[in-house]
């Protein structure tokens, strides 16, 4: 009998396979009819990651899901695009690096000391999009990125315990399971006391997942060196490559991305290749009603998504519409 260790909030739990599915079948037919309104969203790694994120309590793990579903539902993640949050973007304090960790992990820079605006409601839907394009770019045998977090002029005033707050909601209730490492690179002295307020509002799981490295600290700099090509990490993180942020090309990409993004949502492969990636899809039967209420969720979707598709057109006759500006 196959079998598989899964992490608790604070002990480990050994489950086979069989074990497993089972318990991914009962979520599944807790969260119906619900999730018939997105049929292919709850695929079994969707399922398996909730139930990790709750110690594999199926009902924890249902009330969880169904909450994400309508969520999800409501928010329309994968619709926003890059014109909507442009702004937010500006000064780069996050962006997907062009390049993957040595396992093949996408990997999001954040740097809180470069924000520049104080809507708590426009900061959580710029990370929503940058989740939402990190998974999107997640290599076929990835379900989990990595977050490398640079302090470089980072105070007490660049955020807010709000938007601190909102932010470990989404990124814990909606997008669970989801972080693999996240590395805190060259955090001041002072931040230790922040640290003091956001540690309540993570789960013990994601907080065992942050790491503090220091470039003075030879010791904990090996997580730096053992999970990271030097010649493609940035300088700001003690790598070799000199290439720092640029608004302009990562604006290309990001577009780029929306394409592929609209592209998926569009032909139907979305969810098979972000959410399922190497799982088969198998298709279930749904009634009328769900089909209805899928088509309807879908035209609506399809209604938001004009921007990806024609945000190439609109930009070419505004090339300098986009301009760096100073952090707060």
């Amino acid at each position: 009998m196959s079998l598989r260790k899964s992490k608790s909030n604070h002990t480990d739990k050994t489950m086979s396979l069989e074990e497993e599915q089972a318990k991914i079948n009962e979520v599944r037919n807790l969260i119906t009819p619900l999730s018939d309104k997105l049929p292919n969203f709850c695929t079994d790694a969707l399922i398996s990651r909730f139930l990790q994120a709750r110690n594999w309590n199926s009902e924890k793990a249902s009330k969880m899901l169904k909450e994400a579903l309508k969520w999800r539902l409501e928010y329309k993640p994968e619709a926003i695009c890059w014109e909507d949050i442009v702004h937010e973007a500006e000064t780069g304090k996050i962006y997907r690096a062009d390049y993957c960790d040595k396992y093949g992990r996408t990997v999001l820079v954040m740097r809180p000391g470069f924000q520049n605006t104080n809507s708590t409601k426009g900061q959580i839907k710029y990370l929503v999009y940058c989740m939402e394009n990190a998974i999107l770019n997640l290599a076929a045998d990835q379900e989990q990125m990595v977050w490398l977090i640079d302090f470089q002029g980072w105070t007490m005033g660049s955020v807010s315990v709000k938007a601190t707050r909102e932010t470990a909601h989404v990124l814990q209730d909606y997008y669970p399971e989801r972080l693999a490492l996240g590395i805190l690179y060259n955090p001041p002295r002072i931040f230790e006391s922040f640290w003091k307020i956001v540690k309540p509002f993570l789960e013990h799981k994601t907080y065992k997942k942050v790491k503090f490295v220091y470039s003075d600290d030879i010791e904990s700099q090996k997580v730096i060196t053992d999970n990271f090509d030097m010649d493609k990490l940035e300088l700001a993180f003690g790598g070799r490559n000199p290439v720092g942020f640029d608004i302009n090309q990562y604006a290309e990409r990001m577009k780029e991305d929306d394409k592929k993004m609209s592209a998926f949502l569009t032909s139907g492969t979305f969810l098979k290749s972000v959410h399922q990636r190497s799982e088969s899809l198998v298709a279930e039967p749904q009634s009328e009603e769900a089909l209805s209420e899928s088509s309807s969720s879908g035209n609506e979707l399809k209604e938001k998504l004009s921007c990806k598709t024609n945000v190439a057109t609109k930009t070419e006759n505004k090339p300098d519409v986009i301009q760096i500006s100073e952090s707060v």
